[in-house]
């Protein structure tokens, strides 16, 4: 990931050795900044992207959406318009959302088939069709944050994005997807039902549990489950002497954030230890994984796997739901497709919904979700965490129960 070959821009079977003349590389791009002191030492454009691209490299969903976006502009830029990146126009970036939701000519642009074929492969192309309006939308938000970051670096004069800031702003938002209360609880009846005849069944239905109580109680993405230890646990009193447990978890872009862990949570976290041997609560810096496979090998997981284990689980509620329908006059077959369509990342958003829905103070959704900068974890300044701790603890509950 650190590494960013050329190739990883120029693919040879799209990309012609000519369109890699010097008037095209961005060297003397008309937007080029003059007359400042530049922050990175890129010469070229595609210097200049793999000094961006590298803020992300500890994402890789992250970097592989950056790169997409940076890829297909810079192809287009030089292949479409015979312009290196940094003399497009703002009149450009207009043409290019056009072109985004239909990349002709199609035979150059679009994988054959609607099939999606690796980088390497000869029918590979940039696009697997046309982008919804949702994902061009998202391609331009990343498409500004690149540009905004050029400018700032000293690499170009102006964003031409910027022009079209407030229009954006302007349009709908993206809708967020998550899971009504109807729903988690059906997903909760499908793990409360899930059989615990042998050993290996009551292991498996004890570690979906705790993953579910992990990422809806917490909100975690799917990444920090992965990486995360239970070392990350520990528990400090307030200034009433009440023991209260707190989770710190490395976050997307290599951020710290503390999370409330709730009484019930800590339930959980006892009851899964149980099962796989280990002592009732993690000891600190603790390096057990937060999620073992079965068989408690002392393995982290990869996130590969955990989302499996979430696919699965909806893939059964959905079928709870075609069997037992649901009181809710929707139609079960509608719920149910939903539900197969859900990924871990609804938890997360499921979370921050109930979250704010139940009145959880909004500065606590955004602090126990990581959604802004973390406060610094001072041992003396404990008020506003112990407030927020409170009402998470009140406010926030997952609410197990054995309904079958």
């Amino acid at each position: 990931m650190s590494n960013i070959s050329e190739k990883a821009f120029f693919v040879t079977n799209l990309v012609p050795p000519a369109t890699q003349a010097s008037h095209l590389d961005g060297s003397q791009g008309s937007n080029r900044a003059s007359g400042v002191r530049a922050q990175i030492a890129a010469t070229t454009d595609i210097e200049a992207l793999k000094a961006w691209l590298m803020r992300f490299t500890e994402s890789k969903t992250t970097f592989d959406n950056y790169r997409k976006e940076a890829e297909r502009l810079l192809l287009w830029a030089t292949l479409q318009m015979n312009k290196p990146l940094s003399s497009l126009t703002h009149e450009d970036f207009l043409a290019y959302q056009n072109f985004l939701a239909d990349p002709q000519p199609a035979a150059q642009w679009i994988m054959r088939d609607g099939r999606k074929f690796a980088r390497t492969h000869a029918d590979w192309r940039p696009f697997s069709g046309p982008l919804s309006p949702a994902s061009r939308r998202q391609a331009i938000i990343i498409l500004n944050t690149l540009f905004s970051w050029l400018v700032q670096a000293g690499y170009l004069a102006g964003n031409p994005l910027s022009l079209s800031r407030n229009r954006a702003n302007k349009l709908p938002p993206r809708i967020t997807r998550y899971l009504d209360d109807d729903l988690w609880q059906t997903v909760k009846d499908t793990i409360a039902a899930m059989p615990r005849t042998t050993v290996r069944e009551r292991e498996h239905h004890m570690r979906v549990r705790w993953l579910f109580s992990l990422l809806y109680s917490c909100g975690l993405r799917i990444s920090e489950v992965a990486v995360n230890t239970m070392g990350g646990f520990f528990s400090r009193r307030d200034r009433f002497g009440q023991e209260r447990w707190w989770l710190e978890v490395l976050g997307k872009g290599n951020k710290l954030r503390l999370i409330p862990a709730t009484s019930e949570l800590m339930t959980e976290l006892a009851s899964y230890r149980q099962l796989c041997g280990l002592p009732l609560m993690p000891s600190s810096g603790e390096p057990t994984p937060l999620l073992l496979p079965i068989g408690g090998r002392q393995q982290a997981m990869t996130r590969g796997a955990l989302h499996a284990v979430v696919k699965q689980v909806f893939a059964a509620a959905a079928e709870r739901l075609r069997a037992h329908g649901v009181d809710t006059g929707v139609d079960a077959n509608i719920l149910a497709a939903q539900l197969e369509s859900a990924s871990a990342h609804w938890l997360r958003h499921t979370a921050g919904s109930h979250m704010a829905n139940n009145a959880l103070d909004l500065r606590h959704v955004r602090d126990n979700l990581g959604h802004a900068s973390i406060a610094t974890t001072n041992t003396y300044l404990h008020a506003e965490d112990d407030v927020r701790h409170s009402e998470t603890e009140e406010k926030h509950k997952i609410g197990w129960n054995e309904r079958t």
